[in-house]
């Protein structure tokens, strides 16, 4: 301690210090979580309360899971923890019931990784990094509802997550009735003859008695919303586990540990979100959300509208199946290709090429089947972003097999192209290359025919192969289209495309449908710290729903946390999963209502999404073990209600990078939920605020390698590490970056409530900013004035009087009041520590002991940002109940408008005069003051006036003729 410090500290022994903020902070907080103040009460059950508590307008305000990490936080991850806590403690000063609170999304590759590198049970680190992380927060004041906390891993949690995929996996969609309904339901249908079996791939019919038990079972898996299946899937050796398309990044790699992806061919479970796709979209008209993750939610699903065709191929009556959105433009089809994983390939390749074949169809390979092998194994290298880069050249080759044109009765060539995805549509396209940019590239080529069939009426004529690049228009005559059966030619796209697809669909060919780029759920992970699925197989195979009465399915203990992991660039490999290596687990006795049998258990475990996806409901009642959730408590806070017909929870804050992974998912499974009558709230999150990022420099060395940012110093605008000059650059804070700052540093050296203001002044909440640890102390110095203009510095007494404040004190006051309250509804954080300073500063030139009122009101606007200040302030002004339940002030109008407002007069973009006037002047009353002010006369020497433009009350524009 320096010897000047000694000093101040000895004059003045209660000044808000570092120290003092740590003893106020630590004392408050214990305060709060022995006097349960953030305790939320229900309507009922065990956790209701205060009838009149109750009563109050609710909101339930929420943040994003947080995942516990091994290297705890840094000052970045708090900003929207703080945010929400702000806003919650002004709802409940502005009379509502808050449930406010948060868990720990916990399963997931992180600590399995990290179990695989050390040994250590991944529950083990896992519990650990939540009760350092918990540390953490607690430091910050956070007022959550600590009864409500929980985590995903808990088995009590874990259980209901397991009972939800069985009401998922024992439900079906019914179109009819548009929304999800019991397998049990459609299972009476089949009895009753209802509803037909649908025929076999024979094509044959069978009445549901008729069926075996393994065919039942295929049938209800074609309905289910949850089914295992074997299809192309996304493989990922070098972690050992499939992934979804949302996990996997741009080019083609693992979004974590960054590995090459594969298509692959294995048996997954998968949801059947596309069921909901059309609700999905428009229930987002409902939301208020920022409007550019509802585009990006639409532009995932992407819903369009066009036409099912069937083109025949083969001598078995086989028919590719395309979808395309412009079935006028069937004449113009000359080719056709298929995804390389369609699944008619080797069956219509014959065994060798067709008489003709051109060479560079061939790929220079002696057979179709060699030909086919060859391009697979080469597009299965690829991310479907790779495939369906526009840029990149179209490889292919010939399947050796034509189909026919419906319309025409011509024979086109099949392709099969890794621009085709098996994914998207029917894993098939008609190839219209006169008017399909991809399609044109194709022709060019492999040298194939293109016909024009959309009129361009321009110079460019109508004969493609003189084009530089396909004509697509939804605005033209449709020409050179007329068959044995049909014409188009002359029609409009609109008109055409109705006009064909009524002939095709009399025809039995095709029909209107509608598309979706959405494609099911992979929700299969060959990991070890996942969900187990509740799903075990009899001897043949039939997948069959644990009871209730046998969750939770825990985690078995394993020698070995690791999935088999392969060479990352081999895609020829098979997944072998944790548990698939414990047997007694495995294979199991179970009585599941016909005897004791063997069964063996799913060794798959759920995506670390499951327990994302519907944790708002257990913060609602999170000790029932009884049910999901009581209907009364999930309706009282997250029913429908005016202005929010879906329900939902009030207030969602987190990062827009979930916008179509956990948003969607979670949306999906509130709609299943909501169709199955569980809960009354179709969607789970009404409102949706993204915050931005708290971003650190980066500084660099000559090899690009990040140094320990708190040591590098800047000399004459360079930045140096020791001797060595390095680069800085703009990013995100972390560890692996060495640039990380610890909420835990910033608190032992300002306090909490320093970091919280600081977090929240650096700018508007959604955009992101740089941190800047210099401009800290700005925060800190505004509590140090503000408890110096109510406490005694020298002796710690109240120095506030019970006097009126003078009208200036009381219009800055209001001002401050009315500003801050419109600040803090509409999360404008910034502006209302501005506007809270302001006062501040004010009152302290105004010198003197402040009125008691003045104090009040001032340590109330403060409370929700810096609320230990708030508290210890509060009590000392002499009341003995908490800052946190009291109410905000509020503004006296006669005190928030202004007596007199400045307005400006301008003579041709120039200030010649400002002038006092009231706030309630008319146009016409501020124009005739402004023409008769004597610096304005004096300007115009004379001039005659052409115009005057007139703002009232602030602005006066004079044209001079």
């Amino acid at each position: 301690m320096s010897e000047t410090n000694s000093a101040a500290e000895v004059a003045a022994p209660h000044r808000y210090t570092a120290a003092m903020a740590a003893d106020i902070e630590a004392r408050w907080q214990d305060f709060w979580d022995a006097n349960g103040t953030y305790e939320a009460p229900n309507p009922s059950g065990d956790m209701a309360g205060d009838p009149a508590v109750v009563a109050r307008p609710k909101k339930f305000i929420m943040d994003m899971f947080p995942y516990p990490s091994g290297a705890g936080l840094h000052v970045g991850h708090p900003l929207g923890y703080i945010a929400t806590d702000v806003f919650a403690r002004f709802q409940r000063m502005t009379g509502h019931n808050v449930l406010h609170t948060l868990g720990f999304d916990a399963f997931g590759l992180p600590a399995e990784q990290y179990a695989v590198q050390t040994g250590t049970h991944p529950r083990v680190s896992t519990e650990a990094n939540i009760a350092n992380m918990k540390t953490q927060l607690r430091r910050l004041g956070l007022g959550h509802d600590g009864r409500r906390s929980f985590a995903t891993i808990d088995p009590e949690y874990h259980k209901w997550t397991q009972w939800i995929f069985l009401q998922i996996f024992n439900s079906w969609y019914d179109d009819e009735a548009d929304k999800a309904r019991p397998i049990a339901d459609l299972v009476a249908q089949f009895e009753s003859g209802e509803r037909a079996v649908p025929a076999d791939e024979n094509g044959t019919t069978r009445a549901w008695n008729e069926l075996s038990s393994v065919e039942r079972a295929e049938v209800l898996g074609g309905y289910r919303l949850a089914y295992a299946s074997d299809a192309p899937v996304n493989w990922c050796p070098g972690l050992g586990t499939v992934l979804a398309n949302e996990e996997v990044t741009a080019d083609g790699r693992s979004e974590r540990g960054n590995f090459p992806v594969f298509k692959a061919k294995l048996r997954q479970w998968n949801m059947r979100i596309t069921a909901y796709a059309d609700r999905l979209i428009d229930d987002l008209d409902a939301l208020d959300w920022p409007e550019a993750i509802k585009l990006q939610q639409r532009n995932w699903i992407g819903r369009s509208e066009g036409a099912r065709v069937d083109f025949p191929v083969g001598a078995d009556g086989d028919a590719i199946t395309v979808f395309t959105t412009r079935q006028d433009t069937l004449f113009g089809a000359t080719y056709m290709v298929l995804a390389p994983e369609h699944p008619l390939v080797e069956k219509i390749a014959p065994a060798a090429w067709p008489e003709g074949t051109h060479d560079v169809w061939t790929g220079g390979h002696p057979t179709p089947a060699d030909a086919v092998a060859a391009y697979r194994k080469q597009a299965a290298s690829k991310s479907d972003v790779e495939r369906q880069a526009e840029a990149k050249d179209k490889t292919g080759v010939f399947t050796g097999a034509y189909a026919t044109n419906p319309v025409s009765g011509e024979q086109v060539p099949v392709f099969i192209a890794d621009y085709v995805l098996m994914g998207y549509g029917t894993g098939a396209i008609m190839a219209v290359p006169a008017h399909d940019a991809r399609d044109f590239a194709f022709a060019r080529a492999f040298e194939l025919p293109m016909r024009c069939v959309v009129d361009p009426s321009d110079d460019r004529g109508t004969d493609p192969s003189t084009w530089d690049d396909a004509f697509a228009s939804y605005d033209a005559k449709i020409v050179n289209s007329t068959g044995a059966e049909i014409s188009l030619d002359g029609l409009g796209v609109v008109e055409a495309k109705a006009k064909i697809t009524e002939w095709l669909a009399g025809r039995g060919i095709g029909e209107g449908t509608v598309n979706f780029r959405l494609r099911d759920w992979l929700f299969s992970r060959q990991r070890y710290w996942g969900e187990p699925f509740p799903i075990v197989y009899d001897e043949d195979g039939v997948a069959h729903a644990l009871p209730e009465s046998m969750l939770p399915l825990e985690l078995p203990e394993v020698e070995d946390y690791s999935p088999r992991t392969f060479d990352p660039d081999d895609a020829n490999t098979s997944p072998e999963t944790p548990l698939s290596r414990n047997e007694e687990w495995v294979n199991v006795q179970l009585d599941l209502g016909d005897g004791v049998k063997t069964y063996r258990r799913e060794t798959n475990t759920m995506p670390n999404w499951a327990g994302s996806c519907w944790y708002e409901l257990r913060y609602l009642d999170p000790r029932n073990s009884e049910k999901l959730v009581d209907p009364e408590i999930e309706r009282y806070w997250m029913g429908p209600r005016e202005g929010q017909p879906t329900g939902g929870v009030d207030l969602y804050v987190g990062g827009a990078e979930h916008a179509v992974l956990h948003l969607l998912y979670a949306r999906f499974w509130s709609k299943v939920l909501f169709d199955l009558g569980h809960i009354s709230s179709a969607e789970p999150f009404h409102k949706l605020f993204n915050q931005g990022m708290i971003q650190a420099y980066v500084y660099r060395d000559s090899r690009g390698f990040p140094v320990p940012a708190a040591e590098v110093e800047e000399r004459d605008g360079k930045y140096f590490f020791g001797d060595e000059l390095v680069k800085r650059e703009l990013g995100k804070m972390g560890k692996s970056l060495k640039n990380a700052v610890t909420p835990d540093e910033m608190c032992a050296e300002y306090g909490a409530d320093t970091l919280r203001l600081y977090e929240m002044a650096m700018g508007p909440l959604d955009v992101s900013r740089p941190w800047d640890t210099r401009a800290v102390v700005g925060q800190f110095r505004l509590l140090q004035r503000l408890w110096r203009n109510v406490v005694d510095e020298a002796t710690g007494a109240v120095t506030v009087v019970d006097a009126e404040p003078d009208e200036d004190t009381l219009r800055a006051l209001h001002k401050a009041i009315d500003g801050v309250r419109q600040d803090l509804e509409g999360m404008r954080f910034n502006t209302a520590i501005a506007k809270i300073t302001e006062l501040n500063n004010h009152l302290t030139k105004a010198g003197g002991p402040l009125p008691r009122s003045v104090a009040e009101s001032l340590v109330l606007l403060i409370a929700p940002l810096a609320p230990h200040v708030g508290e210890e302030l509060w009590r000392k002004l002499g009341s003995d109940s908490s800052v946190v339940h009291e109410d905000f002030p509020v503004a006296d109008p006669a005190y928030v408008v202004d007596e007199t407002v400045t307005c400006v007069v301008q003579i041709k973009g120039k200030v010649k005069a400002r002038l006092e006037v009231s706030p309630s002047i008319s146009d016409e009353e501020l124009e005739k003051v402004a023409l008769g002010d004597e610096k304005v006369v004096a300007a115009l020497d004379g001039a005659g006036i052409r115009k005057v433009i007139v703002r009232a009350p602030k602005l006066v524009n004079i044209v001079p003729a």
